[in-house]
């Protein structure tokens, strides 16, 4: 009996020698595919991980631009936060940016990019192109040429005003009573383009199959757009979603050159009044605990539209 146990113990011992074998293998397997990814990880690690981990440490000293601080600032740990925090100026530019960004690329880029998308696929060819070309001619200006064509359209005596003239309307100094309406209006401008082409290629994907079943169901366009289209291309909304907001989060060039976040601060968002904290009054560590905040809203933006797609990846 001793002698059977015995065997079937060293039996059942061969049996289970290979598992950590095998293990090993497709471990060395894993590191193998991943071998070729290491220069791309480390020039990430460098050139994006690098200068927010430098950010973060810079936001926590006084760090200046001219004087002994700007040579030796010193580290002073959550100082700079605590004054943010408890600063109605920063308060303020936080409403601002929350405000630009639910209405030009949140509801303004995406919902005028999906209107455009949808007429362009539905209209004749010659139209198509000429509405296309417009719209894409406002994205591919470079930011500072956009931003100075938007002040010239929103000056007191720019192409606004001269177009409200010609029906008897009085002009308006629409960058200095409505500062924020006016660069929301740039944005959405300037952004569209990229939201319009988008969904263009979404719209392409849609099988013409089930646009056929519902047409034969009796759906009327309106339930053939909300409860056929929108399902398949829900992925495309929610990454252009994210890529819309992430972009005109960090939008500075614009509203610098149009209102230069004034008058006042009521335009003001928050990568301008980081810029104003840095480099107008010198503040640097402040300015960039700022830039810090505007980093993590950005990532709270980003974690909510994952959670809206993981579902179509899984």
């Amino acid at each position: 009996m001793t002698a059977v146990a015995s065997r079937g113990t060293v039996a059942r011992g061969r049996g289970s020698s290979p598992r950590p074998r095998a293990t090993d293998r497709a471990l060395m397997r894993a590191l193998a595919r991943a071998l070729p990814l290491l220069p791309a990880i480390l020039l990430l690690a460098a050139f994006m991980l690098g200068p927010i981990v430098y950010s973060l440490y810079g936001s926590l000293t006084d760090r200046a631009m001219t004087g002994p601080r700007a040579a030796n600032p010193e580290f002073i740990g959550l100082d700079n936060y605590i004054e943010l925090f408890g600063s109605a100026e920063f308060w303020n530019s936080f409403v601002l940016t929350v405000v630009f960004v639910l209405a030009s690329a949140v509801i303004g880029q995406n919902v005028l990019g999906m209107l455009l998308a949808v007429l362009v696929r539905s209209s004749i060819k010659p139209l198509k192109s000429l509405v296309s070309g417009v719209v894409v001619l406002a994205w591919v200006l470079p930011e500072i040429v956009a931003a100075f064509a938007m002040y010239a359209f929103f000056a007191k005596d720019g192409t606004l005003n001269a177009a409200l003239g010609w029906f008897g309307l009085e002009h308006t100094a629409w960058l200095f009573y409505f500062p924020m309406l006016s660069v929301i209006i740039a944005n959405i401008w300037r952004g569209t383009a990229f939201s319009m082409m988008v969904y263009n290629a979404a719209l392409s994907e849609v099988p013409p199959d089930l646009m056929e079943a519902a047409t034969i169901d009796g759906a009327s366009a309106w339930q053939r757009f909300t409860r056929v289209t929108i399902p398949v291309i829900r992925r495309s909304i929610s990454t252009n979603l994210l890529l819309t907001t992430l972009q005109t989060l960090g939008v500075f060039t614009l509203i610098w050159v149009m209102t230069g976040g004034g008058p006042g601060s009521s335009s003001a968002t928050l990568p301008v009044l980081a810029y104003q904290e840095a480099f107008k009054f010198a503040q640097v560590g402040y300015g960039t605990a700022i830039a810090t905040v505007t980093l993590l809203i950005g990532a709270v933006f980003s974690i909510i539209y994952i959670r809206a797609l993981k579902p179509e990846v899984d």
